[in-house]
């Protein structure tokens, strides 16, 4: 028979599976009696874990959320997890130090041998360069926003467009989805005045009280938040995810001196000395103008009408130039 601390762990982690457990069930899954169950059930509750008795023919336990916190069990993956989720989620918002101390915290109360795997594993979140600095989101907003989010109350806030201008008159929103996208926090919401589909900066949000009255949840273009997010910052219309303007080219450079430059473009080994590119963007020109950054010659591939956007960008630039 296991030892007693070592049972009640395992009598935690099967209690942890929220699921209601039947004394005879949790017996013949530790190998031990139903009296001896009940009596490291009450150990447990001792220590501050509060768990149910739940009615019924046969009887069982349910482990529930207590008024405190007590003493938490972690395998290691899930330890590792929340380790590595403690180092990074807090990028672009208030709550780093808190994460900093709550990673202080779990790593204490590890053993030795989980606390060096975790001393290795040390992540670094690299803030953007400077003049592209993240904005810190205040931890209570998206607390309260996400509570509207499913409390599904309609949200009232006033929302400033960018750093030194006014705020925009209030706004009135069916919140739906929180979500980050590049460091930052972003509201999906449809907007009752403008009676379409809005993606807010959370930064810039400042909630107003009382919210709004309940809303039946529309449904979302596409169905996938993932999918209409990155959609709507690519210029579509949320159903679709890919780039409305998408080419390929052939460019006189490695495929190496490429890649670390294409952000989600695919570049294709050909040569040495040559790669394929293939690269979208929110318009054709915006397309060949991308392209062009990378100082090569280059061959489009297609379809024509990039060949035409590059044709349009050098009369643009030969204005530009007779100008100068």
């Amino acid at each position: 028979m296991q030892k007693t601390s070592s049972r009640l762990l395992s009598l935690l982690s099967l209690l942890q599976t929220h699921r209601d457990w039947s004394g005879r069930d949790l017996a013949e899954r530790l190998d031990i009696t139903s009296r001896t169950v009940r009596r490291d059930i009450d150990r447990l509750r001792e220590l501050g874990y509060l768990i149910t008795t739940v009615k019924g023919p046969g009887g069982g336990y349910r482990l529930a959320a207590g008024n405190h916190l007590p003493p938490m069990l972690f395998d290691d993956d899930q330890a590792i997890a929340l380790a590595v989720a403690l180092q990074t989620v807090t990028v672009g918002t208030a709550l780093a130090d808190d994460a900093v101390r709550a990673l202080a915290t779990l790593r204490q109360v590890m053993p030795h041998r989980l606390r060096h795997r975790i001393d290795l594993l040390r992540v670094t979140a690299v803030q953007p360069p400077a003049g592209h600095e993240v904005p810190r989101t205040d931890g209570q907003v998206l607390v309260e926003v996400s509570r509207t989010i499913h409390a599904r109350e309609e949200l009232r806030f006033d929302h400033m467009p960018g750093s030194g201008t006014s705020a925009d008159a209030p706004r009135r929103v069916q919140p739906h989805h929180l979500v980050t996208w590049r460091h930052r926090w972003y509201l999906v919401a449809w907007d009752l005045d403008r009676e379409d589909w809005r993606t807010f900066r959370v930064d810039r949000m400042r909630p107003r009280t009382p919210t709004g009255p309940r809303f039946a949840p529309r449904e979302l273009p596409g169905g996938d938040v993932a999918a209409f997010v990155t959609s709507r910052f690519r210029g579509n219309d949320g159903t679709r995810a890919r780039w409305p303007c998408e080419g390929e080219v052939i460019l006189h450079l490695p495929a190496a001196d490429v890649a670390p430059f294409a952000e989600d473009g695919v570049v294709e080994e050909l040569g040495p000395h040559h790669c394929r590119l293939t690269l979208g963007s929110w318009s054709w020109t915006g397309l060949a103008g991308a392209v062009a950054r990378f100082d090569t010659d280059i061959e489009v591939v297609g379809p024509p009408r990039l060949a035409s956007a590059f044709a349009e960008l050098s009369a643009r630039c030969a204005r530009a130039a007779k100008v100068a």
